[in-house]
């Protein structure tokens, strides 16, 4: 593959071969990508699962970057930042075609929910800071998407208005309320109001704050009784600075990716060996819609994956075993 001919989206094309062709791609013209594969000694790939990972941490010491004619100006790129305290060292995700990250989510939330039910609220005390949010971006998107202008941004700090929910609940539209989980928690501490049952709560993580840590079983019950919702209603999206695709759980721990996103669960001692069903390792992601970036990515979170390829989520792998890439990437 010489150019990025491959529409990620295309489903006249099989996973395989669109990971395929990509892979080629990246590892000609992504310089950190290429030299990681290099150091792998990585030859001929004939299957997705063949394909080498990079850890996520590349993305804090490198500019990874796919660019097949030295096109891209970096400076004239959007860019997404992980959150973090002043001082740290934080993933920076440039993206110099953003319509492929709009298409990802739009696409992706349309493969599991019928858009044109709902209307969006969002809540995310933490994130609104951040200029480089790509959870506010992707929260823009799906606003910008509503022709009726309803869907907003909650004002942070201010109970759920329920004129606002009456007004939606009569128009014949469902709400979906967006938030990381402890601004929900929050806002369930200052609102009282009554959400009709056929609402959804979308948590997007955020486990830790100045609360203690509590499992995500813990947080959905929270919610739900919260909220006066049952748990079948309170939803998780998994996605990251780094990702530009998310899966989804719909009512239970377990996630869906979207059908350009696939995600493996990987031996942290040799992250090219995928672990059995129900073993416990690092979570690997190929994210097709990643094009310009890199596709094939190592996180570091653990998690599990069940016989259906869905997934769950067990927090955060020890940050110790994800260095190592280091001496693959070159000062750019």
């Amino acid at each position: 593959m010489k150019n990025a001919q491959v529409n990620p989206f295309n489903s006249n094309l099989d996973f395989r071969q669109k990971a395929l062709e990509i892979f080629e791609f990246q590892r000609e013209f992504n310089p950190v990508y290429q030299r990681f594969c290099d150091a792998l000694v990585v030859k001929e790939v004939h299957a997705e699962d063949e394909i080498p990972l990079l850890p996520i941490q590349a993305f804090k010491d490198a500019t990874v970057l796919t660019d097949e004619h030295s096109q891209f100006n970096i400076q004239h790129s959007i860019f997404f930042q992980s959150s973090g305290t002043s001082g740290m060292t934080r993933s920076r995700h440039y993206v110099v075609d953003p319509e492929i990250y709009r298409q990802s989510i739009i696409r992706g939330m349309q493969h599991f929910y019928d858009l044109d039910e709902y209307v969006i609220l969002a809540y995310t005390p933490g994130y609104n800071s951040n200029p480089h949010s790509s959870l506010v971006w992707m929260l823009n998107a799906l606003i910008d998407r509503d022709s009726t202008g309803v869907s907003q941004y909650l004002e942070l700090g201010k109970p759920l208005d329920q004129r606002l929910i009456n007004q939606i609940t009569d128009s014949g539209r469902k709400v979906m309320l967006f938030g990381a989980a402890f601004g929900l928690l929050d806002l369930i501490e200052i609102s009282d109001v009554t959400l009709d049952q056929d609402s959804i709560i979308m948590e997007t993580g955020g486990m830790k704050t100045f609360r203690r840590e509590m499992t995500k079983q813990e947080l959905h019950t929270q919610l739900a009784t919260g909220f006066g919702l049952p748990e079948s209603h309170i939803h998780s999206e998994y996605g990251m600075t780094e990702l530009l695709s998310q899966a989804y759980s719909r009512g239970s721990l377990w996630f869906d990716p979207v059908p350009w996103m696939k995600v493996t669960i990987r031996n942290p001692k040799n992250p090219m060996e995928e672990m059995p069903v129900g073993g416990e390792g690092l979570i690997g992601v190929i994210d097709l819609a990643n094009l310009y970036s890199c596709s094939f990515i190592l996180t570091g979170d653990k998690g599990i994956q069940n016989d259906k390829g869905q997934f769950q989520v067990l927090g955060r792998w020890n940050p110790v075993n994800l260095r190592g890439c280091n001496f693959l990437i070159d000062s750019d």
